[in-house]
């Protein structure tokens, strides 16, 4: 069976790191399986749900590689939830119930203070048709209800939980659609799921109760649950649930400089026992990905680690990938030099004004005769081979410096920096004229 997943995201904001994640999943899941991976807009919210909302989720997940093999948008596909419905009041598994918010919050709290868990009582149920006339002649309007079957106990085993198991009779019957007609979440997600031919269902662990709820769904549709993969939520650095997290969207990893995938390696594997490691294409994350490595823990997820992967990343990345990002005029031989120094492809741009433009640094009193005799032996030696051991070499002989006096006084005239890549590299790529000038102030 081909392995089909989704990524159903609300687009009533920006993707963060921890729906990102789930997204990354379910992507590497399909691709290792040869199947399908659909991104479904979860956009039945119409107060909520914006175009802009739309096009960002499409944005990001574009640049993160993450390309939908199909898209489907809830909004289009109301009929498919009244079809489905209609087969399920026809088969008795929802019911109209004519409780207000207030009416059922005091249930729940007489039941708390019995000691009693705050299981819907099926009141409604009881309601003959006379009594349904008379509260709707009142103005009231239902709401409607999945009706559990309590004689049929809930059970899967979750590709990361493990064996799962749940009484119906001490879960409550599932509001499925609102007063107005409205839906909530988990039938038509059930209805989709069904009719796209979703064979894995990957998401956090605070969906397990929605699972319980959604297996009975599936089989009174007729139709056999998908496997369900529960992953443990991320959590901050400080080691709780981080709203944090929340704010970290792909906008600002990308406005940090982060490489997509650097946030896929990260997040391909955190929370796994698999290694996080610095990757330039997803091959290796496909290829390895697999639910029986995935923890019970939270997962942890640090920024800074992020960078320092990042900068990893960054590292190895070959110059065609990043040519197009390169400062006008950056060949190759440039960025090799500085590539050991960047953390992020951006960073280039200031290396190279430093290399190309204009540097300023005031020499300290004690180093102005030394950098004057440095810009006398720059004009004095072979440029063509190792012009930095030629300069370096030179001075020792004039001079008598050696060490920091004698290295830290040049990097700081030539670069305008206390430290940085090899000057072997860059002296040659400054060039002479340039470096005398410098030397000289």
């Amino acid at each position: 069976m081909s392995v089909v997943t989704r990524f159903a995201p609300a687009p009533t904001g920006r993707l963060h790191v921890g729906n990102v994640r789930t997204a990354i999943h379910n992507w590497l899941w399909a691709r290792k399986g040869g199947g399908r991976f659909i991104l479904r807009l979860d956009d039945t919210d119409a107060e909520r749900s914006e175009q802009a909302h739309v096009e960002a989720i499409r944005e990001d997940l574009a640049w993160l590689g993450l390309e939908a093999d199909e898209e489907h948008r809830q909004s289009l596909r109301f009929a498919h939830y009244e079809e489905g419905f209609e087969r399920l009041r026809a088969a008795g598994r929802v019911y109209p119930a004519y409780e207000s918010a207030q009416e059922l919050d005091l249930k729940r709290k007489v039941q708390l203070g019995r000691g009693r868990p705050p299981v819907y009582d099926r009141a409604a149920l009881a309601l003959t048709a006379d009594e349904r006339a008379r509260l709707e002649a009142e103005g009231r309007r239902p709401h409607w209800r999945f009706r559990l079957d309590h004689d049929a106990p809930i059970a899967w085993d979750d590709l990361i939980r493990g064996p799962q198991h749940f009484d119906p009779s001490l879960l409550s019957d599932p509001v499925v659609r609102r007063e107005d007609g409205s839906w909530l979440y988990m039938l038509p997600s059930a209805i989709d799921d069904v009719e796209m031919g979703v064979t894995h269902v990957v998401r956090g662990e605070d969906h397990v109760a929605n699972t319980a709820l959604q297996v009975q769904m599936f089989e009174a549709l007729g139709a056999a649950p998908p496997a369900f993969a529960h992953e443990a939520l991320l959590v901050g650095s400080e080691g709780k649930l981080s709203k944090r997290l929340g704010s970290l969207g792909m906008d600002s990893l990308r406005e940090a400089g982060i490489e997509p995938i650097s946030i896929l390696a990260k997040l391909a594997r955190i929370g796994t026992s698999l290694p996080v490691e610095p990757v330039t294409d997803a091959a290796p994350l496909i290829e390895s990905f697999d639910f029986a490595t995935f923890g019970r823990a939270p997962a942890r997820f640090d920024m800074a680690e992020l960078e320092a992967l990042n900068a990893k990343v960054v590292h190895q990345l070959p110059y065609a990938a990043v040519a197009e990002r390169l400062p006008e005029g950056m060949g190759e031989a440039d960025r090799e030099a500085l590539r050991p120094n960047l953390k992020s492809v951006a960073e280039a741009a200031g290396w190279w004004e430093i290399l190309h433009g204009h540097v300023e640094a005031e020499p300290a009193p004690e180093d102005r005769d030394f950098l004057e005799a440095a810009a006398e032996a720059a004009g004095e030696i072979d440029w063509s081979e190792s012009p930095w051991a030629a300069l370096v070499a030179s001075l020792k002989e004039r001079t008598g410096r050696s060490g920091k006096a004698l290295f830290h006084p040049l990097r700081r005239a030539l670069t305008g920096r206390d430290s940085g890549p090899e000057m072997a590299a860059l002296l040659p790529l400054i060039g002479r004229d340039q470096a005398i000038a410098r030397l000289r102030g």
